[in-house]
């Protein structure tokens, strides 16, 4: 009897301990929480709106939609076209390919240049939002969770909803450096 009555209370213990043990806990996308704020969404938003970007995206699209004609055609008209005329047509997909390459890796550059600037200058002030946030909270353990749909090596494998502060962080940061542009008198 006494080591059915010690079974239940073990096996209530590691049931119930995990539920005591998520008090002071949290998870928290800093990146995330960074580039959703107000001044990151400005910053991309400047980054669409820069005449050599819209240019670039605009040849983009371009190149896209020439691949993809080229495709079509010969798609459609491949048993009609010469040997030649189906080489070429090849070739002048390939150049497209090759240009569409070079010019989605300078968007590519342009974007990860924008958020890397983000970061720096939203660093700190993110560092100090989350230590407001995990005194206002009581959170004791602060842990990295991946970005969604990301394969990263994490020492969070799941986790419920209510335990990502990474909104919260980004409602801080918004508020702070509005706070921080506004005109003091």
């Amino acid at each position: 009897m006494k080591n059915i009555i010690k079974f239940y209370l073990l096996t209530f213990l590691f049931i119930a301990s995990p539920l005591f043990a998520v008090e002071g806990i949290a998870v928290i996308n800093i990146q995330e929480a960074i580039l959703k704020t107000q001044t990151a969404n400005d910053a991309f938003k400047a980054l669409d709106e820069d005449p050599d970007f819209s240019a670039n995206m605009e040849q983009a699209q371009t190149l896209q939609a020439d691949m993809q004609a080229i495709a079509e055609k010969l798609q459609k008209e491949q048993e009609t076209l010469s040997q030649e005329e189906i080489v070429e047509m090849q070739k002048e997909y390939q150049e497209k390919s090759q240009d569409l390459e070079f010019i989605a890796g300078k968007i590519q550059q342009a974007r990860q240049e924008t958020a890397q600037k983000i970061m720096m200058e939203l660093g700190q002030p993110a560092t100090v939002a989350i230590r407001q946030l995990m005194s206002a909270k009581q959170i004791k353990l602060l842990l990295d969770r991946p970005a969604q749909g990301q394969q990263t090596v994490s020492a969070v494998l799941d986790f419920d909803a209510e335990l990502d502060i990474t909104d919260d962080v980004t409602s801080i940061l918004d508020v702070n450096v509005e706070a921080s542009e506004a005109p003091t008198e």
